[in-house]
């Protein structure tokens, strides 16, 4: 019965509508700390990245090579990782990526040569991978779907939290203590946040489990990719994710310190603190999208869709502005702006959710995390090719962030619309089993 409430067994039963409360955030939280260390490995590099030059004796485009594979093996495990989480369920699918990103982190720190720190990268965005997805999951199983949205970007903000980390802490533990003890000091944390998954993460409530599902081999694979793809709420949520996250991804993992410090003749400590100040605006723009968007759904497109265009704007003017450098207001505001692109990303999962049945979340929820990173992946290297190529010409480097924009901003307008009627013919054919069902 659509839109009850209470265990299964119940007259008035929804297993996939939990009532939520303090257990609840507890075993959510434990999910959480799992993809906050995931955050502060994967982002480790963005304030190493000139160490890591050095180290290896690299350029730039073999330094983007490493954020590059990362995202690129991330971006290739999203649509399995959804099919896992479907079909094992959380708690697995979350210990199989911590010890996977563990030892990515601590391989990096070993790594005698670029190869092998390569590789270790490649197993640290494989185990990155089931991170994101399986805390939405959680969240959806544990807490009522009202709360979705601002679920989802409560995670998100715990994921900045961990970019934060990044930014403070593993930078000055980087020039303090060194390379080895910095990476390998820092996978410790894996080992935390195991113990801790292994303890207490339950993959939902009891009385709350979900309806069986046939998982017969290729079949299965290929109808929950199909069906959720053909919603166009999956796919509108994922060109949502590829236009607004890439933008600060790219400049948090790799390409913001080298174009502050050596575009922009900022000092590493200024540099830090704007990439400091990025990750605090995601922050507190995070909530305030979490609660617009949990109140009032048809905010959604223009949130994102103003995002996009206030993060050009801003690239726009820093890039074209006269002179060497630009000023210190212009840098503070495209900082503060960029804050924004990961929030409006999350909007893309405020499409999906409701476009696909409870045993489609995690499908769903990876092909649309999959936009992004596909987005972040080639503005990587093709930021990494022009630096080479025009003997780093930052101006004209970033500039490719405007072709994926265009790219995005076309797909989205082009499914808006689709989204919308899809979405009023679900809620008019709700309403009409609501009055057929006997009290």
């Amino acid at each position: 019965m659509s839109g009850s409430r209470g265990p299964r067994g119940s007259a008035a039963g929804l297993p996939g509508d939990p009532p939520g409360g303090r257990r609840a955030a507890l075993v959510w939280g434990v999910g959480v700390a799992v993809y906050f260390v995931a955050v502060i490995f994967r982002t480790s590099l963005g304030v190493a990245g000139l160490d890591a030059a050095d180290r290896f004796d690299v350029n730039a485009s073999a330094l983007s090579t490493f954020s590059i594979l990362q995202l690129l093996v991330y971006a290739g495990m999203q649509i399995p990782v959804g099919l896992m989480v479907d079909r094992l369920g959380t708690k697995k699918v979350l210990t199989l990526g911590v010890v996977l990103f563990t030892a990515g982190q601590l391989g990096f720190a070993l790594s005698p040569s670029y190869g092998t720190a390569l590789a270790a990268r490649a197993l640290l965005g494989c185990g990155d991978a089931m991170t994101f997805i399986s805390v939405l999951r959680l969240g959806s199983r544990w807490f009522p779907a009202r709360r979705g949205p601002l679920i989802g970007q409560v995670a998100a903000l715990f994921g900045m939290a961990g970019n934060l980390v990044s930014t403070i802490l593993i930078s000055r533990m980087l020039h303090g203590l060194g390379w080895t003890a910095t990476f390998a000091g820092s996978a410790a944390a894996g080992g935390l946040v195991l113990v801790l998954l292994l303890l207490f993460l339950k993959d939902h409530p009891e009385g709350y489990e979900p309806a069986p599902v046939s998982h017969a081999g290729s079949a299965f694979v290929r109808r929950q990719i199909a069906e959720s793809w053909r919603e166009p709420g999956t796919r509108l949520g994922m060109w949502v994710h590829f236009t607004t996250q890439f933008p600060a991804m790219v400049f948090l993992l790799l390409w913001g310190l080298p174009f502050l410090v050596e575009a922009q003749g900022l000092s590493r400590e200024t540099a830090g603190g704007l990439l400091t100040l990025v990750v605090l605006s995601n922050m507190v723009i995070g909530l305030a999208y979490g609660q617009i968007v949990a109140r009032h759904h048809a905010a959604r497109t223009p949130l994102a869709l103003g995002t996009v265009g206030a993060t050009a704007l801003m690239w726009a003017a820093t890039l074209v502005y006269p002179g060497d450098h630009a000023p210190m207001w212009l840098l503070v505001t495209l900082c503060l702006v960029l804050g924004a692109c990961g929030p409006a990303s999350m909007i893309g999962f405020d499409f999906a959710r409701p476009a696909n049945p409870p045993e489609r979340q995690g499908t769903a929820s990876g092909i649309v995390n999959m936009g992004g990173f596909v987005a972040s992946m080639t503005t990587l290297l093709a930021v990494g090719i022009l630096l080479d190529a025009t003997g780093d010409d930052y101006r004209i480097a970033f500039s490719s962030v405007f072709v994926l924009e265009a790219l995005g901003l076309a797909q989205i307008l082009r499914l808006r619309g689709r989204t919308a009627r899809r979405e009023r013919e679900r809620l008019v054919a709700s309403r009409v089993e609501a009055v057929h069902v006997p009290v």
